[in-house]
């Protein structure tokens, strides 16, 4: 009889606990195909952005905005970002920090002294054909490439790979970035 008591008491708690763990708020950190899209879109977007404001405002506008871009799409406040931009060589190539990813999109900081301002270009739009998306979790990279034209009609081809990392709040930020121009055998 104490058996059976002691099962029904176990099985009672299983179920309690049962019910309770169905009512527990669960929360995915997955990404999604979904995110991923829409944060490339995202992306392009905001570098069309930074060049229409450079040439409505100057370089305190296109700046300005370039920081709510990095603030909104980077991971630099988790620490660096693995970030290559396509125009970069020698020791200024990689942008680990907040400081050299912005100086890349608007230029005019003596410490980098090569960028001209990636973003303040005249882009007016962007395409991003990927290759592929890899998700796994919290992570997902895509690879493909980005087609960006500018005011005169010009279209631009960069080899683009993006890691991104969905933080504590929800939020997919980029926490690798690696542009260069497709190789040419010439």
């Amino acid at each position: 009889m104490l058996k059976l008591i002691t099962a029904l008491a176990f099985s009672t708690t299983l179920f309690a606990t049962s019910a309770f763990a169905q009512k527990a708020a669960v929360k995915n950190n997955s990404i999604t195909q979904e995110e991923v899209l829409a944060a490339q879109q995202a992306w392009g977007k905001a570098l069309v952005q930074i060049s229409q404001d450079f040439e409505k405002g100057g370089i305190a506008k296109a700046t300005e905005t370039a920081k709510s871009v990095l603030d909104a799409a980077y991971g630099y406040d988790d620490g660096p970002v693995l970030f290559k931009p396509t125009l970069t060589s020698g020791a200024q190539t990689f942008r680990t920090t907040y400081e050299g990813a912005l100086a890349y999109f608007v230029g005019n900081n003596s410490k980098f002294p090569q960028d001209s301002g990636f973003a303040l270009k005249g882009w007016r739009k962007t395409e991003i054909k990927n290759s592929a998306l890899y998700l796994n979790g919290d992570l997902a990279i895509s690879m493909g490439n980005v087609m960006i034209t500018n005011k005169d009609g010009q279209v631009t081809t960069v080899d683009k790979t993006w890691g991104y990392k969905k933080d504590t709040d929800g939020k997919i930020k980029i926490v690798l970035h690696h542009s260069s121009l497709p190789y040419s055998a010439k």
